[in-house]
């Protein structure tokens, strides 16, 4: 991506207020601990600030690239940096709302929070977010899932305000074009928050399918520093699989390791380096290749690296 100049980024900056700052780290917004610094960084506060987002970015002399980060628990920024306006959404955007069978949820709320609100309110249906360490924002745009389970499940429809236009209202989720961990929601696409429709149950038993899965998580997957699943599971098979037979648990780059819990997460050490994580994918990649002839796709939204290396036939 083109970094804007310095004279684009301080005009940028003074429309936007006080409360931007410049060259703040990216690394405390992912859940790898990973990143180098954003040279804008605005948190925030409410919805109507969207739109002095927008009209600031349409005043520049020069496009202006955007990252949206919620809880950055899908995500790996490289070690130089962003060079655009980083935007977090801030704890308004976190609100949940039940109304029957209706869930209204901003998109900074977390999908365990979601999920355990819903039970409680004798809902099923979101049981399997119970365990998924995202924001419902981010869920939209990746279709986050579970083997048997997955947004499009239960999504009606997002509110979407677009920077680039600064268009804001409500999208039918039927034109999202939900996929296996895909959307069609742009980087200059906000999403504010998410309407979904569940089903009435009996609100112990869906306590218990929560307590069950997240059990199962705490079980077979890893805390700490990682972003969840590293690669996209091929049709009819899984990454985790794939990795373990290649016998790459526990394989080291600098301060990244396949964990060796689970063969599909990437454990970041505290004050990790990206471009470890990245070479670490991109070995793992290259020696799956290599043992099974299976090209493995990354899940993890990456900022700021080159593409994926072509593996040799």
């Amino acid at each position: 991506m083109n970094a804007p100049s310095d004279e684009v980024l301080e005009a940028l900056a003074t429309r936007l207020g006080p409360t931007v700052r410049r060259q703040a780290s990216t690394a405390a917004l992912t859940t790898y601990g990973a990143g180098g610094p954003a040279a804008l960084q605005l948190m925030v506060a409410h919805e109507d600030q969207l739109a002095v987002v927008a009209a600031a970015l349409a005043s520049a002399a020069e496009p202006v690239p955007v990252l949206v980060v919620g809880l950055g628990s899908n995500l790996l920024v490289a070690d130089d940096g962003f060079p655009g306006l980083v935007l977090v959404l801030g704890p308004a955007f976190a609100e949940v709302e039940i109304d029957g069978t209706t869930v209204r949820a901003g998109a900074r709320a977390k999908l365990p929070v979601v999920a355990r609100q819903t039970a409680a309110a004798g809902l099923t249906g979101f049981e399997w977010a119970a365990g998924v360490p995202g924001s419902i924002g981010g869920a939209v745009r990746m279709n986050a899932g579970v083997p048997d389970a997955d947004m499009a499940d239960a999504l009606v429809r997002v509110r979407v305000v677009d920077l680039g236009s600064g268009h804001d209202g409500q999208v039918p989720a039927a034109d999202l074009h939900l996929g296996y961990r895909t959307s069609s929601i742009t980087a200059a696409q906000v999403v504010v928050g998410a309407e979904l429709e569940l089903t009435p149950a009996d609100p112990e038993v869906a306590r218990a399918a929560i307590k069950e899965k997240t059990q199962w998580r705490r079980d077979h997957q890893p805390g700490g520093r990682n972003a969840g699943s590293v690669f996209t599971n091929p049709e009819g098979d899984s990454a985790g699989r794939l990795i373990e037979a290649a016998g790459l648990k526990g394989l080291r780059i600098g301060t990244a390791e396949v964990s060796p819990k689970h063969a599909n997460f990437i454990q970041s050490d505290e004050g990790g380096r990206a471009a470890d994580i990245w070479a670490l994918m991109v070995e793992v990649r290259r020696r799956v290749h290599q043992h099974a002839g299976v090209d493995l796709h990354p899940e993890t939204h990456l900022v700021g690296f080159d593409p994926m290396p072509e593996l040799a036939p």
